[in-house]
Order: C-alpha cells, then structure tokens, then sequence
C-alpha cells in the first residue's frame, strides 16, 4: 500500500472513525476533548493511502529536547500489516533522533511488542544494565 505520512490533524469524522476502528472508544465518547487533545499535542501525523483515505494516525508529545511520549499510535484494521504503522514509526524516530527518550505506553499484545522491538524500542523491564519501571495512573 502507498501511503503519505504528513503532520495534519484529521477532521472529526475521520478522527472519530479511525479511533472507533481500533475499539478506543474512551477517546470517541467524548469527540470535544479528543480534538482538543489532538491540536495540544507537539504534533500530529496522519497517514493516508493513494485516494486520500485516513489509514493511520501518531500522536506525540514532547519537550523537543529529553523525551518524546508516543501517545497514539493506530492503523485502519484493514490497512495492518501494509506498512502504514512503519511509516508512522519511521517519521516520529526521524523528527526524535535526537531525544532522549521515546516512550509509549500499550497493551501486551505479542504482535505489538514484536512491531515495536523491530523498530529498536526496548520494554521497560529489559533495559540494560538495570531494568526500569513504569508507572501509570489511569482515570
């Protein structure tokens, strides 16, 4: 699949389809604050295929300098294994190479801790020397 990565944010139906597309429905539920979340992140990428369809979205946000949180990251179920999530990941390490820190938080599904090692993320608990913690607070 061709696809065109480039910092936008999506309308709202669009926004409101693709994250209902992935089952986040605590983000759909309230379309406002989803937004507004989207425009006060450092930036937004989108990825389209070749008729301009919305096929994926990355939301980062960051100080510029020691980190760099991969808040969102989602591709179209249709679109999986096409190579719409490595463009994504290709851009946000392009515009981090220089950061400390990227960090994401997800679920444990196996496919995604495969996707994300291939593209030289570590988990918490394998860093080395010493292994790190996490820690979240979830409302």
């Amino acid at each position: 699949m061709s696809v065109l990565v480039k910092q936008e944010i999506p309308d709202l139906d669009e926004t409101l389809d693709l994250y209902a597309s992935v089952g986040w429905v605590s983000y759909t539920k309230d379309p406002d604050l989803l937004m507004e979340a989207l425009r006060n992140s450092t930036y937004v990428l989108s990825a389209r295929n070749d008729t301009g369809t919305l096929v994926g979205l990355a939301r980062v946000i960051s100080d510029n300098c020691t980190i760099a949180y991969l808040q969102d990251i989602l591709v179209l179920p249709q679109a999986h294994r096409t190579g719409v999530g490595t463009a994504l990941m290709e851009e946000i390490k392009k515009r981090s190479k220089h950061i400390r820190q990227l960090v994401l938080l997800t679920d444990s599904d196996h496919a995604q801790r495969s996707f994300y090692e291939a593209h030289g993320m570590t988990e918490v608990h394998d860093v080395e020397p010493q292994p790190l913690r996490s820690f979240v607070r979830l409302l």
